[in-house]
């Protein structure tokens, strides 16, 4: 059996998938209900004194096939989830969980429909393009101390590449409340979040209330493409991140992630990077 013949879509009713959805969201209630883990509640306004990293991602791109309405509404959407994040300090021992800060992203509370990948391509839904808000929050903390915990990959490939400046997989995707993104600090520092829109672009940043020990350096390698017997493209990463001392001294070269994702579109290899199997 091809080891990721496990990415081939399965195209399940509409039942099927309504009660897959529910299974899973009321097992993620249980185990936030048995397992008492220690979440980041506190929120100010008032920044912590050292800049970690800070970091913007556009909100507009060009993507074929969609409507900028779906765009519009993504901001709209960010906008309402980002008033629950922004400001939140992660104390050490606590854990940072998207979901239980966000909340259930539904009409009734402003969310509108935006644009959700599904099996592979995508469609309107409510709440949808919160993805690039946990990318943005995932991003950064890697350039940070605090270690995640969870943290779950996109299935799909399903736009080429168009000016991007992070590595393919460097991304979290989020599913209500199921597929959530967690952070813990364990670290004997506070940590703390700020978001906000500004010039059509969503911005970060993770502040501390002590200076940064370390410089991180995100990268990828062994990036490659690779033709499944069963007639699709996956395209596959490692990444990895190196850190520093403050005076540049390297200090360990670590594996962050895999990522093996089914490519929605044939691959254009134009540069010597990119191989294809």
């Amino acid at each position: 059996m091809d080891q990721f013949e496990h990415l081939k879509p399965i195209y399940r009713s509409k039942l099927r998938a309504f009660l897959g959805r529910k299974y899973y969201t009321y097992r993620r209630y249980i185990e936030w209900f048995i397992h008492h883990h220690k979440f980041a509640k506190q929120n100010s306004k008032i920044n912590l004194d050292f800049c970690i990293i800070k970091h913007q991602t556009p909100l507009y791109r060009p993507l074929k096939n969609v409507d900028m309405w779906l765009q519009d509404n993504k901001v709209n959407n960010l906008k309402i989830a980002i008033r629950q994040i922004d400001g939140i300090i992660i104390k050490p021992g606590e854990t940072f969980s998207y979901w239980k800060l966000i909340g259930n992203p539904t009409a009734s509370k402003g969310y509108k429909d935006g644009m959700i990948l599904h099996y592979g391509s995508f469609k309107a839904g409510v709440g949808g393009g919160l993805c690039q808000l946990s990318n943005l929050i995932y991003w950064m903390t890697l350039h940070t101390p605090l270690t995640v915990t969870e943290r779950h990959r996109h299935s799909f490939d399903v736009f080429p590449d168009a000016n991007r400046t992070q590595p393919f997989g460097s991304g979290a995707t989020c599913v209500y409340n199921y597929r959530d993104l967690r952070i813990l600090n364990d670290t004997d520092e506070d940590y703390q979040i700020r978001l906000f829109i500004e010039n059509d672009c969503l911005v970060g940043i993770i502040l501390s209330n002590r200076p940064q020990y370390f410089k991180y350096n995100i990268y990828e390698r062994n990036h490659k493409f690779t033709l499944q017997f069963w007639g699709a493209y996956v395209r596959h990463n490692e990444i990895r991140r190196v850190v520093k001392s403050m005076n540049d001294d390297k200090i360990i070269d670590e594996h962050v992630c895999e990522n093996h994702a089914l490519m929605m579109y044939e691959p254009l290899l134009e540069s010597g990077d990119n191989t294809l199997e």
